[in-house]
């Protein structure tokens, strides 16, 4: 026999939704350290509905206050060099130091299925139950380089959320580490030996970003090509400037698996933030890339607009027809889509 409880709840089912939470609450559960309150919140963040942008901008805006004290690390190298497991190592390595970590890894989306696994919880099984550590898999979507679109929001809500020290993984494929290189204070490029890929680190792209080189897998029959390793990009350094402020990347090796030369890569990274140069490049880097996220965050809103115009909507399908056929060049049909955007 149904109570009226159950009564009430098939009769009205709507009353009996569970109530989202307001902003302030949202908020106050951030600044608390509620790691249930975070997730949620980055959800809505990250969430494409229109419908959730004005609240999660809201959310931002009232932790920013409370965001920027934290050390941000990007870790990137291309896949199969131990991104996950090096940062678990590092992870846990850290929150036996007293830090709370926040690691925020970005799975690479199908450009098929637009599906992503996001198993970087999986396969980071001992940092995921560490009480100091909260691990964010987040799919890249269509962002540029596999970054996902809000990362640098989501770093706000983990900073004022007590995180001190920000892991941020790339996908290392495209340009992923130009994209995560403008919002960290330290860029660590992981690379392997004795595959082929000593040569990439020495292209100077990834050579300018890299604060510092680390030769994963130095472990077994890898120790002496690891040391070999290490010599050749010690010797690529010097076919470049030293970065303006005046740091020179470091070179080191490690293996994640063995836990060795992670405090010796600690070491750099604290050497690098205490130096007064370095820490006067992190904050000359941070104004910089608020600049630059201002200027990306207009042209990603401008890019969402023009996609949810009604009538750019309505035309959209015919017009990439047409330039399909080859009956229209697609500068004509984007300068026509463009112009019914602009029309009130």
């Amino acid at each position: 026999m149904a109570t009226n409880k159950n009564k009430d709840r098939n009769s009205n089912p709507k009353a009996f939704r569970k109530k989202s939470p307001t902003t302030s609450e949202l908020v106050q559960g951030i600044l608390s350290g509620d790691i249930a309150t975070l997730a949620r919140a980055i959800t809505l963040v990250e969430s494409a509905n229109s419908a959730h942008f004005q609240k999660s901008n809201e959310i931002i805006g009232q932790c920013l206050p409370h965001s920027g004290k934290s050390l941000r690390i990007g870790i990137t190298g291309v896949p199969g060099v131990g991104k996950s497991t090096f940062i678990e190592t590092f992870g846990t390595f850290l929150t036996a130091l007293g830090k709370k970590v926040a690691v925020l890894a970005v799975d690479p989306s199908s450009s098929i299925s637009k599906g992503s696994i996001l198993g970087d919880k999986t396969r980071m099984g001992e940092l995921v139950k560490d009480k100091n550590a909260y691990i964010r898999p987040s799919p890249s979507g269509h962002s540029l380089g596999g970054v996902a679109r809000k990362t640098r929001e989501t770093i706000i809500l983990c900073e004022a959320a007590g995180f001190d020290t920000i892991l941020v993984e790339t996908v290392g494929v495209g340009q992923s580490e130009t994209a995560v290189h403008g919002m960290v204070d330290f860029f660590l490029l992981l690379k392997l030996a004795g595959a082929g890929d000593a040569l990439q680190g020495i292209k100077r792209g990834i050579m300018e970003m890299a604060d510092a080189i680390v030769i994963n897998k130095a472990d077994g029959n890898n120790v002496e090509q690891a040391h070999l390793a290490k010599i050749e990009f010690t010797k690529a350094l010097h076919l470049f400037a030293p970065k303006e402020n005046g740091w020179t990347p470091k070179i080191l090796s490690c293996s994640a698996i063995q836990k060795t030369g992670i405090s010796e890569i600690w070491e750099i990274i604290k050497t690098y933030i205490d130096d007064k140069p370095g820490l006067e490049g992190i904050m000359a880097k941070r104004r910089t890339q608020n600049k630059f996220w201002l200027l990306q965050t207009i042209e990603d809103q401008l890019k969402q607009q023009f996609y949810q115009n009604k009538k750019v909507k309505i035309h959209l399908d015919q017009m990439t027809e047409l330039v399909v056929e080859g009956k229209i060049s697609p500068f004509k049909a984007a300068e026509k889509l463009l112009g019914l955007a602009k029309k009130p």
